[in-house]
């Protein structure tokens, strides 16, 4: 029997899940994304005018898991204990991975989504000068841990 989508109320009207009874635990969450940028862009990103792209979007994806519950309709605004975002240049462009925590009566997937998320698209604003086709690939939550659900990694 497949699971139902919890942000329903019985007429199928959206609504935002109750979490008031359940006790908070240890969450985490994991994600990746992937930015598609041309060697010869990836070359020129430590001369870009703006700055460090890679630092800015670093910085902007802590601050877009901070601002998670402003931009996801039905998102319960969290107490956020860590938010970690790493950058990894490629051949072909930048691996991004994100680690959120908090100890909370819900999960933090999608505070580590929208961090991937932002990251990605400020790496692309940052290098859209050069190159408008820039490609945000791969999205996806890798790990999660904690409450009633417990634990989930992605299979590749």
């Amino acid at each position: 029997m497949p699971k139902k989508l919890s942000h329903y109320d019985a007429a199928g009207r959206a609504r935002m899940v109750d979490v008031s009874g359940k006790a908070p635990t240890k969450r985490e969450a994991e994600a990746t994304a992937f930015v598609v940028i041309k060697p010869s862009v990836l070359k020129a990103l430590p001369k870009n005018p703006k700055g460090d792209p890679l630092e800015v979007a670093r910085i902007a994806g802590i601050m877009a898991a901070k601002r998670t519950s402003d931009l996801i309709p039905m998102c319960h605004s969290l107490p956020l204990s860590h938010v970690a975002v790493e950058m990894t240049l490629c051949e072909n462009g930048v691996a991004i991975a994100t680690k959120v925590t908090t100890t909370a009566q819900t999960g933090v997937e999608m505070e580590a989504l929208v961090a991937a998320g932002i990251s990605a698209l400020t790496l692309y604003d940052m290098a859209k000068g050069m190159d408008k086709g820039i490609e945000v690939r791969e999205i996806v939550l890798q790990r999660k841990s904690g409450g009633k659900s417990g634990e989930y990694r992605r299979v590749k």
